[in-house]
């Protein structure tokens, strides 16, 4: 049977729990125009070292209080102030957690005049083809040439999606407003994939996405999947078509006379 180790209870020292007053004047000291208020007790944090507590009477620093700990060396007479800092208590007002702008940015943040970096080591891209540093030189014209078929390929960019990009692009789109699992697709008469407003995007996201062109649609100019779907769908057609007009009640197109108009 393993022993139990026995935990020992630091003694309280006289001398440090009757050091009241050299603890508030290290807190005013420390408090300055801040204030000290009332003793709120102690804690014995070991031998001869005791925390006095005082209230804290600063009104932006409710429910906090200055902490003092007095310490006696052995055999000494007097204490000697070893710390003196303001925590907070159980209802003290406190800031919340800092979180990192990295990590605080949310999409759709960013705004007009903001600037939001992109990491170098950004895995939702890579190197784009630019043509190579010859292909903005006017001269020669070969460095021309390239420069013309480049921007023709739509390339000419330092960097573009990579597949995990892609792939956590579709993941967004498809669980967007846009994407097929939502109220509004259920009760779409067809999908956007038959819908004369539907313009599909290039490239290969083009096989599950594309543009809502309608400007009476909620998703116009967004980007919706091809089994999203409204009530704005083009195959949707107002049945109560114009009804035909009657006959004139004077004919003035008819000619009787011999021959036509422009003779």
């Amino acid at each position: 049977m393993a022993a139990t180790e026995r935990v020992r209870t630091p003694k309280a020292d006289s001398v440090c729990l009757a050091a009241v007053d050299e603890a508030r004047a290290a807190a005013v000291e420390t408090a300055e125009d801040w204030g000290v208020g009332d003793h709120l007790g102690h804690r014995v944090e070991g031998d001869r070292v005791v925390s006095h507590f005082f209230a804290c009477p600063h009104p932006g620093y409710k429910g906090w209080y200055w902490s003092v700990t007095v310490v006696r060396a052995s055999r000494a007479r007097n204490v000697t102030v070893n710390e003196v800092v303001l925590l907070p208590g159980s209802d003290a007002l406190e800031s919340p957690e800092w979180i990192p702008w990295a990590d605080r940015i949310q999409p759709k943040d960013v705004g007009p005049g903001m600037l939001m970096p992109t990491p170098d080591d950004d895995p939702r891209l890579e190197p784009g083809y630019t043509g190579g540093e010859s292909a903005t030189d006017a001269d020669p014209a070969e460095a021309s040439q390239i420069r013309a078929v480049v921007a023709e390929l739509g390339l000419g960019r330092e960097r573009v999606l990579s597949p995990e990009g892609r792939d956590e692009a579709a993941e967004r789109w498809l669980d967007s407003d846009g994407g097929p699992r939502n109220e509004m697709t259920a009760q779409a008469p067809a999908h956007c994939s038959t819908c004369g407003w539907f313009v599909r995007l290039g490239g290969s996201l083009g096989t599950l996405f594309g543009a809502c062109a309608n400007q009476y649609s909620p998703s116009d100019g967004s980007v919706v999947s091809i089994d999203h779907g409204c009530g704005g769908h083009s195959d949707v057609v107002d049945e109560n078509k114009p009804a035909e007009l009657p006959r004139p009640l004077w004919d003035t197109v008819s000619w009787d006379a011999e021959g036509s108009l422009f003779d």
